[in-house]
């Protein structure tokens, strides 16, 4: 008479088997749950930064680019090299601010560095503060709205005072609970007056300064820089009105009247928009992830490998009880089920864990360079396929040798 057991009675056997040989179990597991885990935290991490990114170049809006002496472009695995054109002057951008008559917002810019100490009194900020000059646009062309306190005056860029307008990281470092506003600040030997505090964005570290950041006039920020030959940028925040390549056309034009070329000189300066420099991102990420792909996939391939083996063992190791299934009525079809359930239930719980510790790693990476918090369901549920998918794979031969077992040879093997 043939048993027939269901699929709680299989799981039952296959837990209780798994049980017997905890260590072994234990170390399959293991080696499928560091596949699962770098698959998942290598997405995880990658869809946090990609989150992060786009929810900046959103706020930018589509319609900003920017010209400048050089590329912005990303540049990872080729050495960071790119054309660098002659420096952009202030004379040059502020020409170009002047003459170009179109529907749009501009800004002259000038970054002085990325790593300056701010101080108030005994207390000193992480040197990693963005320190920048740029005018009265800089707040409308990047996004960024004023908490409290004001913008800059035309006076205070024509006279290039020194007062500054500062990030909410900085004001809650330097001052707590304190205003801030109409009090000091040093960047090095230099004394600022603040005059407005910008509204908290949240970090934003390989995609801007987020919150740890510092404007002054840029006419002040020319007097300071150490650079000899400083190359200004100019932003552009075209109207939604108008199409943006039309802004860009015009754009080249007056740009190369302020530089002096003539009709036989080609272009020395670049321009380059959020949306270019985005796609360029999504290219890169693309290219992490198919790599993050490729190490998950010949972890897991390895894991298979190990659980096919350890499989074969268990089945050698249960010959004898084997026989004595077959021998009180199971079908090969009964014992090539619960070995193959056997090994599925070892790669899912190795895949929990995986997935667990991938999710908390992969947020850990994401949101130490400044990336958002995110769980990527769709490859959880992949990733839950794949271990299913592995255990039958790697099952199916141990199974389908132990459904063969002969029962009389089974019951007489030592």
């Amino acid at each position: 008479m043939a048993v027939k057991t269901s699929l709680s009675e299989n799981i039952s056997i296959a837990l209780q088997s798994i049980s017997g040989n905890r260590l072994r179990a234990s170390l399959t597991s293991l080696i499928i749950a560091i596949g699962i885990m770098a698959l998942v935290g290598i997405l995880t991490s990658i869809e946090g930064i990609k989150s992060k990114a786009n929810d900046i170049f959103g706020e930018l809006g589509a319609n900003t680019f920017s010209i400048q002496n050089s590329g912005n472009n990303l540049n990872f695995g080729n050495g960071g090299h790119r054309k660098v054109y002659p420096p952009i002057t202030f004379a040059q951008a502020d020409r170009f601010k002047r003459s170009f008559n179109m529907p749009v917002t501009t800004s002259i810019d000038l970054v002085l560095t990325g790593t300056a100490v701010v101080k108030h009194g005994n207390i000193k900020s992480s040197p990693n503060i963005y320190f920048a000059g740029s005018d009265e646009n800089y707040l409308l062309n990047n996004g960024k709205k004023l908490a409290y306190g004001r913008n800059f005056s035309t006076s205070e860029i024509e006279h290039a005072e020194g007062v500054v307008i500062i990030g909410d990281e900085i004001k809650k470092k330097l001052f707590k609970n304190e205003d801030p506003i109409n009090q000091y600040i040093f960047v090095g030997k230099n004394r600022f007056r603040i005059i407005g505090i910008v509204q908290s964005k949240g970090s934003s570290s390989g995609f801007g300064p987020g919150d740890k950041f510092c404007v002054i006039p840029v006419t002040k920020a020319k007097q300071l820089d150490s650079i000899s030959s400083p190359s200004f940028t100019v932003t552009i925040k075209g109207s939604s009105a108008v199409n943006l390549e039309t802004i860009k056309g015009e754009a080249i034009s007056v740009f190369r009247n302020a530089r002096g070329l003539d009709v036989s000189r080609e272009n020395n300066f670049e321009l380059s928009s959020n949306e270019s420099i985005q796609q360029e991102l999504g290219s890169q990420i693309a290219g992490m992830t198919y790599g993050g792909l490729a190490i998950a996939i010949i972890t897991l391939l390895g894991a298979s490998i190990g659980l096919m083996n350890i499989m074969l063992v268990s089945v050698t190791e249960r010959t004898r009880e084997i026989g004595v299934r077959k021998a009180i009525g199971a079908t090969p079809s009964v014992i090539r089920k619960q070995f193959l359930i056997e090994a599925v239930l070892i790669c899912l719980m190795g895949g929990i864990a995986g997935i667990i510790l991938g999710i908390a790693i992969g947020n850990v990476i994401a949101v130490s360079v400044s990336g958002s918090f995110t769980v990527p369901w769709l490859w959880l549920l992949i990733s839950v396929c794949v271990c299913t998918i592995i255990g039958l794979l790697s099952g199916f031969y141990p199974a389908q040798k132990a459904s063969r077992l002969d029962p009389v040879e089974a019951l007489r093997y030592e």
